[in-house]
């Protein structure tokens, strides 16, 4: 009985132990920054900002003022008013940009935008050198989008895509604000790091025309950017880390963050299934240590599920030694997870202060709580259509 449970033991613990390394070793290898490339020089040809608008009218005007101001010479905008029912399109054509109407109901998401705005660029006679996609709730600088546009020379490359500090906000809007942050910035790190690459977030990409006119834009899958990044890397493009380029959001309501969090980690979660697994494969089968390890990476549930897991698992793995078994599967999952809570603490002091205040810091487990129920709700039926947050 003893032997047969703690067989039962090691196989609970195995993929814990090793998703939650590998976060933890992710997390370390990222906590250092990055210099901008070196030797990088200005696009050769015209650099164009694709931004995706679906009924933006609350925001479109503010995105776009803001957005002129920061503006280097050679940069252009083109907002594709996609399936708007409100002043969109208007409202960016009185701010300066050029806009593309696009109405098909029943293609829909920002996938068919990008196609619809490549489609455009590729009939101009000087077409252009770099694409970058900002979304029309996000700001960027002057600094970044130099830096993001000298980047992506010859690959696809992704700035810092993060939520705005706002530590007045609700304890679960800090927590989820410094999440993302961890994300975003210290595993992006880490994995360029790691595997010599990183995922695309949605905003603040960038391709340069050869990429962009090839890539297969029309989906519409949820996580666009993200499967639109594997495709890449797949076909030997894969996207690097754009150090010194930052695109910010607003922060959203904790109702809007936890309808935006169903979005993406849902889209994530089903991306992982289908894809981390068959990467990890075909990295054993050429002996490509860095395709190993992005798979891995893309492997690992969001931290919330993570430590959810792993708090679960280290209940399961006790009541497992009070059966019998081995008390070795409990103390090594109890010892990677000390190690990548250590890990988080040292992330939050070096990057993660202005999103997270101690106060909200401590309420970690009323957070892994609230999210309870998405996880369950998620079990049931992943989501398949966006779900704007609210504002």
């Amino acid at each position: 009985m003893e032997v047969i449970a703690t067989i039962v033991a090691a196989v609970l613990a195995a993929p814990l132990v090793v998703l939650t390394a590998a976060f933890a070793i992710e997390v370390i290898a990222g906590l250092r920054a990055m210099s901008p490339q070196a030797g990088a020089n200005a696009a050769a040809g015209p650099v164009v900002i694709v931004m995706p608008a679906n009924d933006e009218a609350a925001v479109i005007t503010r995105t776009l003022t803001l957005l002129a101001a920061e503006l280097p010479d050679g940069f252009e905008v083109l907002v594709v008013a996609d399936n708007c029912t409100d002043d969109t399109a208007v409202l960016a054509e009185r701010a300066g940009a050029q806009v593309l109407r696009r109405d098909d109901p029943s293609h829909r998401g920002k996938g068919f935008a990008l196609a619809h705005a490549r489609d455009h660029l590729a009939a101009r006679a000087d077409s252009c050198a770099v694409a970058i996609v900002l979304d029309a709730d996000c700001t960027i600088d002057r600094a970044s989008l130099v830096a993001l546009a000298a980047a992506a020379q010859a690959t696809p490359a992704q700035a810092s895509y993060l939520m705005r500090p706002e530590r007045t906000a609700a304890p679960m809007v800090q927590v989820s604000n410094f999440a993302f942050a961890i994300k975003n910035l210290v595993r992006q790190r880490g994995l360029q790091r790691l595997a010599g690459r990183v995922n695309l977030t949605g905003t603040g990409m960038a391709f340069p025309w050869p990429v962009f006119r090839a890539a297969p834009l029309a989906t519409d899958d949820i996580v666009e950017d993200l499967a639109l990044g594997l495709d890449l890397a797949r076909q030997g493009t894969p996207a690097r880390f754009a150090a010194g380029a930052t695109v910010w959001s607003a922060a959203s309501s904790a109702e809007g963050t936890l309808k935006q969090r169903t979005r993406w980690e849902g889209g994530f979660l089903a991306t992982s299934r289908r894809h981390a697994l068959p990467a990890i494969a075909a990295g054993l089968r050429t002996g490509a240590l860095r395709d190993i390890w992005a798979g891995l990476s893309l492997a690992v549930p969001p931290l919330t599920l993570l430590l959810l897991l792993d708090v679960a698992g280290l209940a399961a793995l006790a009541l497992l030694a009070l059966a019998g078994a081995a008390a070795w599967p409990a103390l090594l999952l109890g010892v990677v997870l000390a190690i990548a809570l250590a890990a988080l603490v040292v992330a939050w002091a070096r990057v993660g202060r202005p999103f997270l205040s101690g106060a909200a810091a401590i309420r970690l487990p009323l957070y892994i709580l609230w999210k309870i129920p998405l996880y369950l709700r998620l079990a049931r039926k992943r989501p398949t259509d966006w779900l704007r947050a609210g504002r």
